[in-house]
């Protein structure tokens, strides 16, 4: 570096943007883990699971995108049953909304997607490489054998898992037993191979390298959580009145003649924490609420004969007011949650009455649009219509048209129309109306109705009105 000479500028090149400290979670034991893992094996039996399991000899979790069928277990859905992801999505809102509003980011720190993989992905690292100083000391070393070993063992085995993943999700919209087939054929399309390898570098990348960042900066609900929390929502929480003054000490000191609290300044709290904050400066956006540094506090409280506690769950009203536990669950039952729970169950009511109350199959009604009206032989009007009649049963089923809005119309071809287990069936058919009825209806469209029944004997009625029009010629 040379020094420059009398009068010219010094250039000073100053960084607007501080560099990310990679962070090394420590690992903890307690009752929140076992909670968390608890979550993490749940979820995970669930999604590796699910398709694997049979219905009615096919997939009991499949959403086939190519035939436009949807099955969920004994349900089978069309794109027109659309209204039901609507529900779902809704009933998922409110009922983040209210889990929110009772107890904070709940969802965040034990079933959110990336705490759950993040916690897998960390597993699989302390296997490999051990716990927080060790890894920490890893990467600090030169690059040996084992440390190559070490690393390239744990990205093999992160890289294999998120492809397992990757093959998991895309047997959603595949079967499964198809797609294992396939892959082991070397015979995958090209779009189930984009989406395996989509999803699994996803989670590959996610999990094991962005962590923290997805729900620092990515993640949207960090942001406007804020608007869910009031003073009565149970967070984590440092009870600094209890813990201030902070200060080391041995077991045998007297903390109270010394003039500290209980908290003794070990920093684990920190060091367990996935995204790198202290509890201790209070409520921020960055805490996902896993309540890792609970399960570390509690221990060493344990270790110092401490009440545990010193970080748990309370509401801001009940550390300023001193509440007991009874008078702070008391009053998470306000306005807001009884809203939320009021709203959620009349949704939740509305959506499982639809579906009990559905009706077994659809019809959608297009109009033949290169013959909009003619004149039949006998001279009667006659207009042409396509009909698709959609099963949504896994039985065979059988339907009766008829049309009414005009007297006397009369539908053709006249029998029965059969469709078979979840089929869509496309049916051509013809309205007609007699001359008289179309002089005293006049030129021009008229509104009419069809009315298809399920005719199979031993079943409960059922009928579907779908509307449209009529023409008559000029």
């Amino acid at each position: 570096m040379t020094t420059p000479a009398a009068g010219e500028p010094v250039v000073k090149t100053i960084s607007l943007y501080q560099k990310t400290q990679k962070i090394y979670p420590r690992s903890v034991q307690g009752v929140f883990a076992r909670w968390r893992w608890a979550m993490v094996w749940t979820t995970q039996i669930v999604f590796y699971g699910t398709p694997w399991l049979l219905w009615n000899d096919r997939q009991a979790l499949l959403f086939d995108l190519l035939a436009r069928r949807f099955y969920i277990g004994g349900l089978v859905l069309y794109p027109q049953d659309f209204i039901y992801l609507t529900g779902l999505l809704i009933v998922s809102a409110y009922a983040l909304f209210l889990f929110t509003a009772v107890a904070g980011r709940l969802w965040c720190g034990y079933a959110c997607p990336q705490t759950v993989y993040t916690e897998i992905f960390l597993w699989i690292e302390h296997h490999f490489e051990g716990d927080r100083a060790q890894r920490m000391r890893l990467d600090a070393g030169p690059w040996t054998t084992d440390k190559v070993l070490r690393k390239g063992g744990k990205q093999g085995v992160w890289f294999l898992f998120s492809l397992w993943t990757g093959f998991t999700f895309v047997g959603y919209f595949t079967p499964i037993r198809t797609l294992a087939g396939l892959v082991l054929g070397l015979g995958l399309g090209p779009w189930e191979a984009f989406w395996v390898l989509f999803y699994a570098l996803a989670t590959y990348g996610n999990a094991g390298f962005l962590r923290e960042q997805v729900c620092k900066y990515m993640c949207p609900y960090a942001r406007f959580q804020s608007a869910m929390f009031d003073k009565d929502t149970l967070i984590i929480s440092y009870d600094a009145e209890r813990g201030d003054p902070r200060g080391a000490r041995s077991k045998q000191v007297d903390a109270k003649s010394k003039g500290l609290g209980d908290c003794v300044d070990c920093g684990l709290c920190v060091q367990v924490c996935p995204t790198g904050i202290d509890i201790r400066k209070g409520l921020q956006y960055e805490c996902i609420g896993c309540s890792a540094c609970i399960d570390a506090c509690d221990h060493i409280m344990d270790k110092m004969d401490y009440a545990p506690g010193l970080i748990r769950y309370a509401t801001q009203n009940s550390l300023q007011q001193h509440l007991t536990r009874g008078q702070m669950w008391r009053r998470a039952l306000r306005p807001r949650v009884l809203g939320y729970t009021a709203v959620l169950v009349l949704i939740v009511g509305a959506v499982g009455a639809s579906l009990w109350l559905r009706v077994p199959f659809r019809v959608d009604v297009v109009r033949d649009r290169a013959t909009l009206a003619r004149q039949a032989e006998d001279g009667r009007i006659e207009n042409l219509y396509r009909l698709q009649i959609m099963n949504a049963t896994e039985q065979p089923q059988r339907f009766r048209l008829a049309a009414t809005g005009l007297p006397g119309l009369v539908v053709t071809p006249g029998e029965a129309v059969a469709v078979g287990p979840a089929e869509a069936r496309w049916v051509t058919v013809a309205v007609q109306a007699g001359f008289e009825t179309a002089s005293q209806a006049g030129p021009g469209p008229h509104a009419i109705q069809f009315e298809v029944e399920r005719a199979e004997v031993g079943h409960a009625p059922a009928v579907v009105r779908e509307k449209s029009t009529f023409i008559v010629p000029r």
